[in-house]
């Protein structure tokens, strides 16, 4: 890649850093802020989840403007809309509120992702764009990872204190992007026509990359369920600070970053983007379950570290599979992507938080058993791809 394209590339992976670490700072720091207010688990699952509600309908939108309109000044929006809404996160004094900003840093990151994956498709060759897609893939698990450990670290000054940093630098990262980020032209031509969401959804049923849609749909539905009951759940069953929890979720990340921006590109050329997914998938659900059967620091940072570290394999992987099977519509596929991702984000903790209001070990238990039924799915999906290839040859 030449430097320009170097350049490009960098600026999108600090957008997506300050996004989903911003995203992720609340977590530790929200079972105790949430006390403020006489709530818990539902409540936290819901003020997840109504970021991914607002993703999931203005993901689309924002991935065929991009193909319109182009990606720079989408993206921009996005990170002042992201900013702004966080700011005023922390602003707020009642339970609605909170409800309301995290719904605008949904609809600031709708503004954001789509078109940066759409940006990194049009800037890089099929050759190229496993290791983009890892790139960026580890710029968001590092976000994730990172997120949690600032958010942590920075509630000891104010519990308020997170929010401000976090929309602070959505609007640092929003001028950076103005300034450095270059303009392009969309390689690809809008074909939408107009469509609504839902319209949008029938035509992805009919796409070839469904299935790796539904994958997005489940690993999303794991992941969130995950990060959103475990912050209760070490706070409930062991008492555990927000510094406490900043430090599991933080160092649970760490090897899968290593993985993706260091040995990702060469796991997929020796095993394909596919087996990765099928073993992130097992890997994923085992570890999840093992949740329940753990009660020492050190075991449980360890078995959070096998679950991080799978799941952060599977979203490049998939990123990567979708893009190259999109073609000509790498808008739509990212918007598409980021919507189904985003329907698992929703529904996960929404659920996950009733679940564990009801019982604690629920959600580790149905998790579970949703990302086991997605492994064989993709299973037996790849089973048939593979007889269907060597039947047409």
């Amino acid at each position: 890649m030449k430097f320009s394209k170097k350049l490009a590339l960098y600026i999108l992976m600090f957008d997506m850093f300050i996004t989903f670490s911003a995203i992720g700072l609340i977590l530790p720091v929200m079972p105790a802020y949430l006390k403020i207010y006489g709530a818990a688990g539902q409540a936290l699952g819901f003020i997840i989840a109504i970021i991914a509600f607002a993703q999931f309908i203005f993901s689309p939108v924002a991935g065929n403007l991009s193909d319109r309109h182009g990606r720079k000044n989408l993206i921009i929006f996005g990170l002042f809309v992201s900013g702004l809404s966080q700011i005023a996160f922390g602003l707020s004094d009642e339970l609605w509120m909170l409800y309301l900003c995290r719904f605008f840093t949904g609809v600031g990151s709708a503004f954001i992702v789509p078109p940066v994956m759409a940006y990194a498709a049009d800037i890089t060759s099929q050759a190229e764009r496993g290791k983009a897609m890892g790139w960026i893939g580890a710029a968001i698990s590092f976000g994730f990872m990172i997120g949690p450990g600032i958010g942590g670290f920075l509630s000891n000054i104010s519990i308020y204190f997170p929010f401000y940093f976090a929309g602070a630098s959505s609007i640092m990262a929003a001028i950076l992007s103005l300034i450095f980020l270059p303009s392009i032209k969309p390689v690809m031509q809008d074909q939408s026509k107009g469509e609504n969401i839902l319209q949008q959804m029938a035509r992805s049923f009919k796409t070839s990359y469904f299935v790796l849609l539904v994958v997005v749909f489940v690993f999303s539905f794991g992941i969130s369920n995950f990060q959103s009951t475990l912050t209760m759940f070490l706070t409930y069953k062991f008492n555990y600070t927000p510094s406490d929890i900043a430090i599991v979720m933080t160092i649970g990340g760490f090897a899968g970053v290593i993985i993706q921006g260091f040995a990702l590109n060469k796991l997929f050329k020796r095993f394909g983007e596919m087996n990765i997914i099928l073993f992130g998938l097992l890997a994923a659900a085992i570890s999840l379950y093992g949740m329940l059967y753990v009660n020492s620091f050190y075991i449980i940072l360890f078995v959070a570290t096998i679950f991080s570290t799978a799941t952060t394999l599977i979203r490049p992987a998939v990123n990567t599979l979708i893009s190259k099977t999109a073609e000509a519509e790498q808008g739509f596929a990212a918007g598409m992507n980021n919507s189904y991702m985003s329907l698992g984000n929703m529904i996960g903790p929404a659920l996950a938080g009733t679940l564990f209001d009801w019982h604690r070990d629920i959600p580790f238990t149905f998790g579970a058993i949703i990302l086991l039924g997605c492994f064989f799915l993709a299973y037996v999906w790849t089973k048939k791809s593979v007889a269907q290839q060597q039947k047409a040859s």
